[in-house]
C-alpha cells in the first residue's frame, strides 16, 4: 500500500514543529545522514569521472604483464 501526500515545504515546517523535542533531534540526524550520503555518492562519482586512464597501450602491457604472471604461478 502506497499514500502520496502533496505538501508544500511550509505545511512540513508547521508539522516538524509540532513534534515532540526528541523527535526532532531525531529526524535532524535522519536527515543530516541522508545528505551525507549523497555527498559522498557525488565525490565518489566525480573520483570516478575526474581519475586518470590508461591508454590502450597500457592496458595492452597490462594485460600482457598479467598472463605472463599467470604462466609463472607454480600450481
Amino acid at each position: 500500500m502506497e499514500l502520496s501526500l502533496d505538501i508544500n515545504y511550509n505545511q512540513i515546517l508547521r508539522l516538524v514543529r509540532q513534534l515532540p523535542k526528541k523527535d526532532i533531534v531525531k529526524l535532524a540526524n535522519a536527515l543530516q545522514s541522508e545528505i551525507s550520503a549523497g555527498k559522498s555518492v557525488e565525490s565518489i562519482q566525480k573520483l570516478i569521472l575526474q581519475a586518470p586512464t590508461w591508454t590502450d597501450s597500457e592496458l595492452n602491457d597490462f594485460n600482457q604483464a598479467r598472463i605472463h604472471i599467470n604462466k609463472s604461478r607454480i600450481a
